[in-house]
């Protein structure tokens, strides 16, 4: 029995270790989280660890990663593999230290890269790289036994370089890797090593030393290879991840990105970006083949949502089912199980234990997301339905952080969206076209590098419903294409819109508005964001706000607005003579501070005196449907409330002859199927080119 000390806090346990070593010979180097959790079974929810210079503590249940992911107390801590991981990436996005100003300039300047609309246009690349993957599996035939997870390993890296950087590793056309993956698994796996390393001298770890260089420069040396391509005018034409970084500035400092941080970022994202989601992949087919009832719901949502017609982008966002698949299985097998935090000054968590300022906690989510405090007596069984949308929302509200596979607050995963979105996909796409054959007397075991997978886990491809790799391969190639529109030019009643936007999607709505106004007879003769209009808000139109929360915090260009909102005397009602409109993006895995800066702006304006000219209007991006709620909301809520307060008629301020009124839908079959690099465009004239053209009348 542990006694309490006289401060009333009570000492943390500690396994047994050895002089000098400490518990360096309790972690197993082939599986260490098997080594964490068998401890934390016997220890409870709380222990510390010793090694040569440092120590670690380890927690274990919800209530007390809840504690540790208050940002005002704890922030990221750069653990002993992580550290080892700087070698190749230095202060990349996953690997900086929040002080360091690389880390706040890639942030900044990619946030917009990662946003709902950059990430739609990457569904085509996306279906592109499935397309390969199921292609390849429909050619071996119903017999072959896949390895799965080196196959979900090629497809992630493939859909991350192409989507990225426009670059294709084409890993389904060999049967080796490429040097960058090899090199890579054998820079992560040393990282672990390096990082529980006996304080011997360098001498004895020659060997690997040397080859952990030689890892590096494969890494870099690809990366290098990359931007330069990029730089010397290949691809320039694209809007991705490495233009973003290569032409965006940081808006809080005016700096751009350096070549050095490019490349580091590069590196990051191929490592961090497809590792877990070829996790997540493999551990979601495991968990269905070993739950038939399961696997039968996913493939049944898919026939009734898709049918034998070609997946589109806006499938993914009506799969609440296979939602559910995915996050239980990240609930069950959390492909990163470790995230770590240091404290920011000497505290007491769980109310008695002591933790000392600096010290590395180690929150284990592989532990703690099956909490039976949250998820009952069945914790550890797979039950998608629990982290279906109603249920996951109650589950997050009642017991925050239960579930935290993507990191914690601001140096959460910033590719989370990407991620989803090509898991769904692939899901949708090889469940429509394949079913599953588990390998017989499959073993499971866990394979651990910086993130964890089944080990050598089979199963069998079939094709359904008289597929053919034949009859497969054209369907399996078609794409989607959205078509868009020119802003018609207008006249009308004057407007302003302002938005708060880090990631570009409340951008993109604001000026969605200002497309949409001249049909309903006004004119924005504002877009701008909402810092502009600190202290300034026009009072002879209306004002029409749009914009989102970060771990319920303004975004970056509007802070100063909310904070001279909040800061007004109420009393003296300043905006009386204000009219608005608010419309906000969420997403309700931050259930706690979920649409807190949209509901605060539009409560604020109207406790200020503005009157409010229709309800808010909220959308949830992790549905998908962020564009749809939007247009149900302009359509139903703000045009006509606009149109009864000024007397306005619809289509007062459009285009006369109404050509702003045709919409063209834009097929390219040939460009999703060759996967061309074209473009739509928009025909604005067409001539004749000799006399005998013109006279042919209409069948020219």
């Amino acid at each position: 029995m542990t006694s309490a000390n006289d401060d009333g806090t009570v000492p943390i346990p500690e396994p047994a270790g050895l002089p000098l070593l400490g518990n360096i010979g309790a972690i197993d180097s082939e599986f260490p989280l098997g080594s964490l959790l068998s401890m934390a079974d016997k220890h409870g929810e709380i222990y510390r660890m010793r090694f040569p210079g440092r120590t670690l503590v380890i927690i274990s249940t919800r209530a007390l990663v809840n504690e540790v992911c208050d940002e005002k107390r704890f922030q990221k801590a750069i653990n002993p593999t992580l550290r080892e991981v700087r070698n190749g990436v230095h202060d990349g996005l996953f690997s900086a230290r929040l002080d360091e100003e690389n880390w706040g300039i890639a942030h900044r300047v990619l946030m917009p890269a990662f946003g709902p609309l950059s990430i739609r246009s990457m569904f085509d690349e996306m279906h592109d790289i499935a397309s390969q993957l199921a292609l390849k599996w429909a050619r071996y035939g119903p017999n072959h036994q896949i390895m799965v997870t080196d196959d979900f390993t090629r497809l992630t890296l493939d859909t991350l370089a192409l989507c990225s950087m426009g670059f294709r590793f084409n890993s389904f056309y060999s049967p080796e890797l490429h040097p960058f993956i090899e090199a890579m698994g054998d820079f992560l796996v040393e990282c672990g090593n390096r990082g529980r390393r006996a304080p011997l001298p360098s001498l004895f770890y020659r060997t690997q030393d040397q080859k952990f260089e030689s890892d590096i420069e494969v890494l870099r040396s690809t990366a290098r290879e990359v931007l330069e391509s990029r730089k010397a005018g290949e691809g320039n034409e694209r809007k991705d991840l490495l233009d973003a970084m290569l032409r965006g500035v940081d808006t809080k400092t005016g700096k751009k990105m350096t070549d050095e941080s490019i490349m580091d970022n590069l590196i990051t994202f191929l490592i961090a970006g497809h590792e877990t989601t070829s996790g997540l992949l493999s551990f979601a087919f495991y968990q269905l083949m070993k739950h038939p009832a399961c696997y039968e719901k996913a493939q049944r949502e898919v026939d009734e949502l898709v049918g034998k017609g070609p997946i589109t982008v806006d499938h993914l966002s009506k799969m609440p089912y296979i939602n559910g698949v995915l996050r239980e299985t990240l609930r069950i097998n959390a492909t990163i199980p470790v995230i770590s935090v240091g404290a920011l000054e000497d505290t007491v968590i769980g109310g008695k234990y002591k933790v000392a300022k600096d010290e590395v906690v180690l929150l284990l989510l592989a532990k703690s997301q099956l909490d039976p405090v949250v998820f009952g007596s069945g914790a550890t069984e797979f039950k998608p339905e629990r982290m279906m949308d109603a249920n996951f929302e109650r589950l997050t509200k009642e017991f925050p952080n239960c579930w935290k596979p993507f990191g914690n607050g601001i140096r959460g995963c910033i590719g989370r969206p990407f991620a989803w979105q090509e898991a769904l996909l692939v899901m949708a796409m090889l469940l429509q076209n394949f079913n599953f054959v588990p390998e017989a007397n499959y073993k499971f075991a866990y394979k651990q590098t910086l993130t964890i997978k089944p080990k050598d886990f089979h199963m069998r491809a079939v094709l359904r419903d008289g597929l053919t790799p034949t009859t497969l391969e054209p369907q399996a190639g078609a794409g989607s294409a959205d078509g868009g529109a020119a802003a018609p030019t207008a006249t009308g009643a004057p407007m302003t819109v302002l938005y708060g936007s880090n990631s570009g999607t409340c951008e993109a709505l604001a000026r969605r508005v200002a497309a949409d106004a001249p049909s309903h007879g006004f004119r924005a003769v504002t877009v701008d964001c909402l810092d502009s209009a600190k202290d300034r808000l026009p009072t002879d139109q209306p004002v029409v706000v749009i914009t989102a929360s970060y771990e319920g915090q303004p975004p970056d260009n509007a802070g100063h607005f909310v904070a001279w909102l909040e800061a007004a005397d109420q009393a003296d009602k300043p905006l009386k003579d204000v009219s608005y409109a608010v419309f906000g993006c969420g997403h309700k895995d931050w259930a706690q501070t979920y649409h807190r800066i949209p509901l605060l702006v539009d409560t604020t304006l109207e406790q200020l005196g503005a009157s409010r000219l229709a309800e808010p209007g909220l959308t949830d991006a992790s549905t998908g449907a962020v564009f749809t709620d939007f247009e149900t909301w302009e359509d139903d809520k703000l045009w006509p409330a606009l149109a009864a307060r000024y007397g306005v008629k619809s289509g007062a301020g459009a285009k006369e002859d109404g050509s702003d009124r045709i919409k063209v839908h834009v097929s390219n079959p040939r460009t999703s199927t060759l996967r061309q690099d074209v473009q739509e465009a928009r025909v604005v004239e067409a001539k004749a080119l000799n006399a005998a053209a013109a006279g042919a009348g209409d069948e020219k």
